[in-house]
């Protein structure tokens, strides 16, 4: 009985690495999962059958020159729930009760204090942070604290892309758009009136994750 349970627990730890895994990589083949995790192909589709039934993967195929078509797997949103939710039912019903009793203009009111106090906490965050790539560097800092799962990434033209894969808010966003319109103005604020910031990715349009664009402006 003791073995079962042993194996099962390892089972659910192999399963969970896999979930986090998919959450930073997107799609990802059986190939690369085996290399991680140092386990033969068939004991990686057995845990990514598993989830599968549990509706937590998805695959789609990804045609290759050579040979049959590859399957990539990832996240269904039914796995959001292993991340950070940000009290999201709270959060949403506060939402729906301030349009109530402030209106919209109430509620926008609102959303740009927590913008300004959420301005003043990444400032002393930055710190002394004079260039772009320090300033995102520290920036994904602070939200990976808070759950979005930040990164930045190097394009190697004088571009950068800031990385979200995870939103801890996002029911609360679905519910009320200001507040990723706010997060925008908050990055460009925090970047500087010289620095273009465009989302190219966004969950709430089907994306699997934020992605803005951030570059100086030379103009």
């Amino acid at each position: 009985m003791n073995r079962n349970r042993t194996h099962k627990d390892a089972s659910t730890s192999t399963r969970r690495a896999i979930i986090d895994l998919l959450k930073q990589q997107g799609g990802t083949d059986v190939v690369a999962l085996s290399s991680k995790f140092s386990l033969s192909g068939m004991a990686i589709r057995q845990h990514l059958n598993a989830l599968k039934e549990e509706g937590l993967v998805t695959y789609e195929e990804e045609a290759r020159p050579m040979g049959r078509p590859t399957k990539l797997w990832r996240l269904t949103p039914a796995a959001d729930r292993f991340f950070p939710s940000g009290y999201s039912e709270l959060s949403v019903s506060l939402i729906n009760s301030m349009k109530e009793a402030f209106g919209n203009e109430g509620l926008d009111k609102l959303l740009a204090v927590r913008n300004k106090n959420m301005q003043e906490q990444y400032l002393r965050h930055l710190g002394g942070a004079t260039g772009v790539s320090e300033k995102l560097e520290k920036l994904a800092e602070i939200r990976t604290i808070e759950g979005y799962m930040a990164e930045v990434k190097d394009q190697g033209d004088g571009s950068f892309l800031f990385i979200e894969k995870h939103c801890p808010i996002c029911e609360a966003a679905a519910a009320c758009t200001g507040l990723c319109k706010n997060e925008l103005h908050l990055f460009n604020t925090l970047l500087g009136e010289h620095v273009l910031v465009e989302r190219v990715e966004y969950i709430l349009a089907g994306g699997g994750k934020c992605v803005y664009r951030v570059r100086e402006n030379n103009l």
